[in-house]
């Protein structure tokens, strides 16, 4: 599908979605100029915090986006994820622009000038409400400009802890190799910049001061235009930001007198575990209970989230549980590796741990299938003689993980042209079809393995063990709800429901745990 059909086909999600990023870049700099606007009225009428508030609001913005999120999720009252996280993240890049310009703003405004209004009788709150503010407002709104522009974009990453927006498009595309998904999300996220840089810059151009004089009088149908073309667009603008925020909140009102309390269902950023996480609120939502989805969450997002009680169930692999979060190294026995996990998840992080989902999801070693048949290549083994002239590719969980790159590259004793190239896994795929790299490390269910004829080397040294799903869930009342059963009837216990952690032998949800549904004490399960 082309990136315009898309477009005709989804165009109210679009909406949604532009909807959703333009509220997270209005609430975001709004409490940015908020925040700034005084704390730079106060740097500059204390010139000592000048250098430290700069700096701070310097510092705030070199950190990683991504690596802010992460900081905030743990945190009481400002973290978690969702849209909260998103804004207080947002709003601290946003600050310095603000901050800095209204400094800039403030102290150029003649001393001459402030000098005539002291010798008019003007206190110093005058002076700054009538004399520098207005003076410095087209530089101090230059900085909103920019804090406007900067949000627009990183807003896109915000997606990646639940907060929703264009970058859930992006990411999607991404992970699908779909460059129609990607424009969706990168496209319109654009055009919100470029507009909100041009309708902003109009602005500031209205408040700039004229200091020249003998300017020839503009006619009065540029005037009309310079008034007409603005507005016609603002409100095109609005309108359309409207529909948007509508289109994404207004659904949530058929559920405010709901009786039974929120499930929210979390899932990681690639697309078996949104998958699973689908097939777990679709299960809740069965029980008759309103389910929220909080997908696409990055890195280990889900596991934080679940322990901060932001989420009450997502889906998790036991390899993953085991090494990436308990910090063990791996073990061959993968129902011992359950077990001490089940124990362990319960001891330190009061989260249940249901039984296997019924398959296993485990690093894939891949190369072209184009090379495999040329070179013969059936193992692993088969490929080390070739590596020294390949360039490898790896996500960032194989090459940190104890059961990872280090311990792969020691058992088959490879060495690569170059230390491997250690990127996002969904672009690992779309290098390796493209011949950027010659050889990565996938997930063995991905369907991107077939669609991009790549070849999955067979492990003959039994190097990586079967890694498991299963659904996660933590308990916060001992006696609230059966352990791992985060869907049971909507006349239970109002109180957070236990959240639980999924290992993967089948997706089976015993009906014993939903009484709304059993019309006999029989337990009987349903498969998916």
């Amino acid at each position: 599908m082309s990136f315009f059909d898309f477009i005709i086909n989804n165009w109210r999600e679009v909406l949604s979605y532009t909807g959703e990023h333009l509220v997270l870049v209005i609430i975001s700099v709004s409490s940015a100029v908020m925040i700034g606007l005084p704390a730079g009225v106060l740097v500059v009428r204390r010139a000592w915090l000048k250098r430290p508030a700069l700096t701070l609001a310097g510092v705030l913005q070199t950190i990683p986006s991504l690596a802010l999120f992460g900081f905030l999720i743990p945190l009481p009252f400002v973290g978690g994820i969702g849209a909260r996280t998103a804004i207080i993240a947002l709003a601290l890049y946003a600050l310095l622009p603000v901050v800095r310009n209204t400094v800039t703003g403030i102290e150029g405004v003649d001393q001459n000038v402030r000098e005539a209004a002291t010798a008019m009788g003007m206190t110093g709150r005058q002076i700054l409400w009538q004399v520098e503010l207005p003076l410095a407002a087209s530089v101090i709104l230059a900085g909103v400009r920019v804090a406007t522009v900067i949000s627009v974009g990183v807003a896109t990453i915000a997606a990646a802890i639940g907060a929703g927006g264009l970058g859930t498009y992006i990411f999607r595309g991404l992970r699908q190799n779909d460059n129609a998904l990607i424009l969706a999300g990168a496209v319109p996220a654009a055009l919100l910049a470029l507009l909100a840089d041009w309708l902003l810059g109009l602005l500031e151009a209205r408040l700039r001061v004229r200091t020249r004089r003998g300017t020839r009088p503009t006619s009065r149908a540029a005037q009309l235009r310079r008034h007409i073309i603005p507005a016609t667009l603002g409100g095109l603008l609005l309108i359309a930001g409207g529909y948007a925020v509508w289109r994404t909140f207004g659904a949530a009102n058929k559920f405010d007198h709901a009786p039974a309390a929120a499930i929210v269902v979390g899932s990681k950023d690639f697309t078996e575990s949104v998958i699973l996480a689908e097939l777990l609120a679709q299960a809740g939502e069965a029980a008759g209970l309103r389910v929220e989805r909080r997908f696409e969450l990055g890195g280990n997002l889900c596991h934080d989230a679940l322990v901060a009680a932001e989420i009450d169930a997502y889906p998790e692999y036991t390899g993953t549980s085991f090494t990436a979060i308990l910090k063990h190294q791996p073990v061959g026995d993968p129902r011992a590796v359950y077990e001490q996990v089940r124990r362990e998840y319960a001891e330190k992080f009061n989260v249940e741990v249901s039984e296997p989902l019924g398959f296993s999801n485990d690093f894939a070693i891949l190369v072209r299938g184009a090379d495999a048949r040329r070179l013969n290549l059936q193992t692993i083994s088969d490929a080390v003689p070739h590596a020294r002239a390949w360039r490898a590719g790896f996500g960032q969980d194989f090459m940190s993980r104890a059961d990872g790159y280090t311990g792969f590259a020691r058992a088959y004793d490879l060495n690569f042209a170059a230390r491997p190239r250690e990127m996002d896994l969904s672009l690992t795929y779309r290098a390796l079809a493209e011949g950027h790299v010659d050889i990565i490390a996938g997930n063995s269910t991905d369907g991107l393995i077939a669609a991009l004829d790549l070849f999955q080397l067979a492990d003959d040294r039994r190097y990586f063990h079967p890694t498991k799903p299963s659904s996660s869930s933590a308990a916060t009342h001992s006696n609230a709800r059966p352990p791992c059963a985060p869907f049971s009837n909507a006349s239970a216990t109002r109180s957070r429901p236990q959240r639980c952690a999924n290992s993967i032998t089948k997706l089976t949800v015993r009906s014993a745990t939903w009484p709304k549904l059993l019309k006999s004490g029989e337990p009987k399960s349903t498969e998916y």
